[in-house]
């Protein structure tokens, strides 16, 4: 177990006080990258629940070991069903976004339709020349990596 692991229930309880330090500009953000029909009426209180609930069930634990949802700071594999491939994408901030390099904010089009789905589940991923099916294939953490990422770019 390293130390990173520990920190990463810290992790997600900064990313509460995130949403609530940011709300007016990340609320733009959504408006302005997301199609009126897609739009949620509370996407960011959803948000806040499903992180407050992953703290909850894992209250008793140091750290979270296991991530059956797409979060921020974690990696998720996709599977492209129609052409048995995978690729993997780092869900991340706004700030942090690199799409070149799989790092994709949680408010990008791919990225919202990614948030909080479950390993095993299929979704349709809708992109500009159409729609993808893909299923999520695995999920693991890399949110300290991200903040040790940011913190060297900041210095």
């Amino acid at each position: 177990m390293n130390h990173s692991s520990f920190q990463n229930k810290e992790y997600f309880a900064q990313q509460l006080v995130y949403i609530d330090e940011n709300i007016k500009e990340l609320t733009n953000l959504y408006i302005a990258s997301t199609p009126v029909q897609e739009r949620l009426k509370h996407f960011f209180n959803l948000f806040v629940l499903e992180v407050e609930d992953l703290l909850n069930n894992n209250q008793k634990n140091n750290f979270i070991s296991s991530f059956p949802k797409v979060y921020i700071g974690t990696k998720v594999t996709v599977l492209y069903d129609e052409e048995n491939e995978t690729e993997d994408y780092v869900i991340c901030y706004p700030e942090q976004s690199d799409p070149d390099a799989g790092y994709i904010s949680f408010l990008s089009p791919v990225g919202r339709q990614l948030l909080f789905k479950n390993i095993g589940e299929k979704i349709s991923l809708k992109i500009p020349t159409g729609e993808l099916s893909v299923t999520i294939q695995e999920i693991s953490f890399l949110g300290q990596l991200l903040e040790l990422d940011r913190k060297s770019k900041e210095a």
